[in-house]
């Protein structure tokens, strides 16, 4: 028995990893024909005989590299391991389209494991442009400054925004889409800043829906593929019919455009030197056409528009007089849910009800409102008896077939018997007297009390008029209505001064910008370390100084601080983590150097924090 105790333990390890063995594949969602991507396979245990699946839609290009890592860690006390196993394949597309490439298959401690499958869409290639005279001419005149060149390299149509409406001719209250997409290729957007204008939207009522984190993705638009973005989306429901203009909306991005300046060193010459331009966008305004809802309304139209149905249920049919009886009738479907108005329910003489509880579950999506709602009627019948309850009827206005639909739900039967302890005689009384019971007090008359009224002691204190307690009732609210003005005053005069808000918070925001830094190291990911911490220093500079971002460069950094009194070696200090950031975005690190970025960061930011700026 110890015997056989003593192999299950040992093997319990095994089991509980084998458990836990994940074998997953990984690739671009998108890819542009002819340019190679990588497949990768990943499982977490030991694992040998790969059986990769034939890329017939892809060219095989280079592969499998097998590579491994392992990692051990101790959380209080705990020892936690970790082992990754991967093999990468080079492939490329051949051809425009969406492919599947099927799982694959790789064998664990005596078993085969089955990988996912992976959904790529192939983009064509960028489409040639056709030479123009003015490409052709090599002697144009030169720039005239640096800025005017930034300006120039971050124009034209590498980024511009698209108004896309999910339909141009609705009907009034059916939903529409309007998103505001970017489109950018050959520049690097470095942030999108607050200054947004976007329309009125008059004729409409807007439901915006919840971006989360902006996503880019790969497009192929108009023969050249591009990174898009969806920068901002809201549902629309038409109140009127006829043309309703959706006038143009602006945007503002920061691009950061690389410029020829002065050689300082030979790592200036190697990487030149970078600007950010603010670059406002305009997206185009869009007609749509409405028409008003066809003439034949049935009865039972609330003005609902979209696709819905209806359903009914009742807590009960026999009950006894003074039991409530509950109805819940729920519209579940996708359209105008919020203007969808609750049925009524006719309810029968007798019955005491009382107002509908109305509950929404609703969610904006791209496909329109969707969700549920949920009416919930009470009523409680007074007397015995037998009782019908019509049946409801719901219409709407189906924009997929373009017709009105009606749908019947309900028609119930109570039974009501009499209430416990009620005789015959006692429900015709409360026939008589509007359904309602007749309660006996305990008592018809009640004593009246003895207190003496002629002693004063007995009496209850009261504030006398124009006393000082009688006083300080007007003047304590008075005093406190004036200090909390003052408050509030203060406060909107201080949010009012963006310029000081932002110096305040420029600590704040550039701590924020570090701890999204250090959670890159930790995952090794270099790109967004170098970014974060690149973007950490310009924003916090840019704050500091009141300076747009769009407008620092490392040269009037430099002149601004000195000017400010700031000592020589911790503006030599500004001067240097700035270029080792832009340095290190382009050329080889080591962890050692990202530790050291960072922590030369960290205390720049701190040493700043201490000057008068």
């Amino acid at each position: 028995m110890k015997r056989l105790l003593t192999i299950l333990i040992a093997l319990l390890p095994a089991l509980l990893w084998a458990e836990d063995i994940s074998f997953r594949a990984e690739a671009p969602s998108q890819v542009v024909i002819g340019k190679p991507f990588q497949l990768r396979y990943t499982v977490n245990h030991r694992a040998r005989d790969l059986q990769a699946p034939e890329f017939t839609d892809f060219d095989f290009l280079a592969g499998p590299y097998q590579s491994t890592s392992s990692s051990t860690s101790f959380v209080n006390g705990k020892r936690t391991s970790t082992y990754t196993q991967t093999y990468t394949f080079t492939l490329a597309g051949n051809k425009a389209g969406t492919f599947t490439i099927p799982p694959a298959t790789i064998r664990v401690d005596g078993d085969d494991y089955t990988s996912n499958g992976v959904r790529i869409e192939v983009l064509p290639a960028d489409e040639q442009p056709q030479p123009t005279n003015q490409q052709q001419d090599n002697n144009a005149p030169a720039r005239q400054n640096n800025q005017q060149q930034a300006s120039s390299s971050a124009g034209g149509d590498n980024i511009f925004i698209r108004t896309i409406v999910s339909k141009t001719n609705v009907h009034e209250q059916e939903a529409l889409v309007l998103s505001y997409k970017l489109y950018f290729a050959g520049v690097d957007v470095a942030q999108f800043t607050n200054n947004t204008k976007l329309p009125e939207f008059e004729g409409f009522l807007k439901q915006e829906i919840e971006q989360g984190e902006i996503q880019t993705e790969l497009e192929h638009y108009n023969g050249r593929n591009y990174q898009t973005a969806v920068l901002y989306q809201t549902l629309l429901y038409p109140q009127r019919s006829g043309d309703i203009k959706i006038d143009p909306a602006q945007f503002e991005a920061v691009l950061r455009v690389q410029v020829r300046q002065q050689v300082r060193s030979i790592f200036d010459d190697f990487f030149g030197s970078y600007t950010n331009v603010t670059r406002a966008l305009t997206a185009p305004g869009v007609t749509i056409h409405t028409e008003p809802l066809p003439k034949g309304k049935p009865a039972g139209f609330s003005g609902g528009v979209g696709q819905f149905s209806i359903s009914a249920d009742i807590s009960g049919t026999d009950l006894k007089a003074n039991e409530a009886v509950t109805i819940r009738l729920t519209v579940q479907g996708t359209g105008n849910m919020k203007m969808v108005k609750s049925p009524v329910i006719d309810w029968p003489e007798g019955f005491e009800t009382y107002d509908p509880k109305v509950t929404n579950k609703l969610k904006q999506t791209t496909q329109g409102m969707s969700g549920t709602r949920e009416t919930e009627y009470l009523a409680i019948p007074r007397s015995a008896g037998t009782y019908s309850i019509p049946a409801v009827t719901f219409s709407w206005f189906d924009t997929r077939d373009n017709q009105y639909k009606t749908q019947t739900v309900g028609g119930w039967t109570l039974h009501i018997a009499r209430a416990d302890g009620e005789s015959e005689q006692t429900a015709v009384v409360q026939n008589y007297v509007n359904k309602e019971d007749i309660k006996q007090l305990g008592t018809d008359i009640r004593y009246i009390t003895s207190t003496d009224l002629k002693d004063e002691t007995s009496r209850p204190s009261r504030i006398v008029f124009g006393s000082w307690p009688y006083r300080l009732c007007f003047l304590i609210p008075l005093l406190v209505a004036i200090a909390l003005f003052i408050v509030f005053r203060r406060r909107i005069a201080e949010n009012a001064d963006r310029v000081r808000m932002r110096y305040k918070k420029a600590n704040k925001v550039a701590q924020k910008r570090l701890r999204e830094a250090k959670q890159a190291m930790d995952k090794a990911d270099k790109t967004a370390f170098y970014e974060a911490v690149e973007r950490a220093a310009w924003t916090y500079l840019s704050d500091r100084l009141s300076i747009p971002t769009a407008n620092l460069n490392k040269d009037n950094i430099e002149s601004i601080l000195r000017g400010k009194q700031v000592p020589d070696n911790l503006v030599a200090e500004v001067r240097e983590v700035l270029s080792v950031a832009e340095q290190a975005r382009y050329a080889p690190t080591t962890d050692s150097d990202m530790e050291q970025l960072y922590q030369r960061t960290s205390t720049l930011i701190n040493q700043l924090e201490n000057q008068k700026l």
